[in-house]
């Protein structure tokens, strides 16, 4: 069974690796295509809204970790404007992520709606 995008063996992950520093954090980063097949079992179960976030979920494994916290911070209340979350929208539509990109924008018009906009 593959474990991370750098397409190391779960086998191969064991404490050892991890304290002889062999093991590297792409060995342990889930792969996109691991969480579409869990969002498939999610949608095969009933459950679209989980099978929704497994999906938007694979598309943030395409950002840098440092940008995504990025994008999160930007989506709390009061913290951006109206241009700045256009912006991160366009941003995600350029890089594929599309679902995570509708999401941004259906934020962006709640917040017009209750006026928690920067």
């Amino acid at each position: 069974m593959t474990l991370g995008i750098s397409g190391r063996s779960a086998e191969n992950i064991t404490l050892e690796a991890v304290r002889s520093g062999d093991i590297r954090p792409e060995d342990i980063r889930i792969h996109p295509d691991t969480l579409v097949q869990q969002a498939e079992v999610a949608r095969a179960h009933a459950n679209p809204q989980l099978a929704a976030n497994l999906l938007r979920a694979a598309e943030l494994t395409r950002l840098d970790d440092h940008r995504v916290l990025e994008i999160y911070e930007a989506l709390r209340p009061n913290r951006s404007t109206s241009a700045q979350l256009l912006a991160i929208t366009d941003e995600l539509v350029a890089q594929g992520a599309v679902l995570t990109a509708e999401l941004v924008r259906e934020a962006l018009e709640i917040y017009e709606q209750r006026s928690l906009l920067a």
